[in-house]
């Protein structure tokens, strides 16, 4: 297991490394250049001395092995457009987001384990059919249009909700205003508790064909109980896996329903950094949703490796 663990760790570092290769050279492609990080009414000196103190002037090879060392020293670099280093950006931005993201994958695991295992003891059942419908239903869905729905009928028409994030800190998101979290959570979570239930469903539809189930059941085993103590365990791995290889699709969509509500977390600093093309923010924003996507991945497979005694008796050979 350990010997497992270390090379997926040295291929984790090498695909972060391409990963910051590739969007620090996409970046410094889009139009408009270091130029738009100042003024409009900058003068051409004044520009130049810009580019030359920020070494946006070296090439862009160059450019990019200085941003690695700085990485190596811990320096994100330093936000012009903000004031303030990328590092304190990101500090204050990235708990907001995990509070947000976290409670999405919470609200979609308690709705799609057992949505997809009741699909499954009713398989080609009327059931079925009608949970699968409002699976693809709920997946189909654009963020922003059902965010805008919740805003229309829950915050502005009945006023149970309120129609912008919380603003305040940490302590202050979870404990001053909690319904403000409600409408931004359940706008994320529909498209994460999709995949899943769909996941669950295949996975607990090929475990109930197994020789183990048909034991249970000749035991005399009632359906609750083959579902608690034999389905779940083995249908739940696919999803385990499938948590780590989601967060990238579930950050993205953060960024819509952050933006969509106002919400200061990293999806709407990545917005704002986006419409003025500031690089350092960027690439800072870059590397940490690269570093949870594979931290996530490795993470699923030591829970993989938990969940299946298999994989621990097969890593220890």
């Amino acid at each position: 297991m350990r010997g497992y663990l270390l090379r997926r760790l040295g291929q984790s570092i090498a695909v972060l490394l391409l990963v910051i290769f590739m969007v620090f050279i996409l970046s410094h492609l889009l139009p408009g250049g270091a130029r738009s990080l100042l003024s409009p009414q900058a003068s051409p000196s004044v520009v130049r001395h810009f580019m030359k103190v920020n070494g946006y002037d070296k090439p862009i090879l160059v450019q990019f092995f200085i941003y690695l060392s700085q990485l190596a020293h811990g320096n994100l670099g330093y936000s012009y457009t903000n004031n303030a280093t990328v590092t304190a950006l990101l500090a204050e931005a990235l708990p907001r987001t995990g509070i947000l993201v976290g409670l999405a994958y919470i609200v979609g695991l308690v709705v799609a384990v057992p949505l997809g295992a009741i699909q499954a003891l009713r398989r080609n059942k009327l059931a079925d059919h009608i949970l699968s419908i409002g699976v693809i239903i709920s997946y189909s869905m654009p963020q922003f249009w059902l965010g805008m729905l919740f805003i229309l009928y829950f915050a502005i028409r009945l006023h149970i909700f309120p129609p912008e994030g919380p603003q305040g800190g940490i302590v202050q998101t979870l404990t001053s205003n909690p319904l403000s979290l409600v409408l931004p959570v359940l706008t994320l979570a529909p498209g994460t508790f999709a995949v899943f239930a769909r996941f669950m469903r295949s996975s607990a539809i090929e475990a109930l064909v197994q020789d183990y189930i048909r034991t249970a059941r000749a035991k005399g085993a009632s359906n609750r109980r083959i579902l608690r103590r034999h389905v779940l365990r083995n249908a739940m791995l696919p999803t385990i896996t499938l948590i780590g290889l989601s967060l990238p699709g579930v950050i993205s969509g953060a960024v819509i329903v952050e933006s969509l509500f106002n919400y200061p977390g990293m999806g709407l600093l990545f917005w704002k950094a986006a419409v003025v093309h500031d690089y350092p923010l960027l690439l800072g924003f870059t590397l940490i949703v690269a570093v949870a996507t594979i931290a996530g991945s490795l993470i699923a497979d030591l829970l993989y490796g938990v969940a299946d005694p298999r994989m621990r008796v097969g890593g220890s050979k």
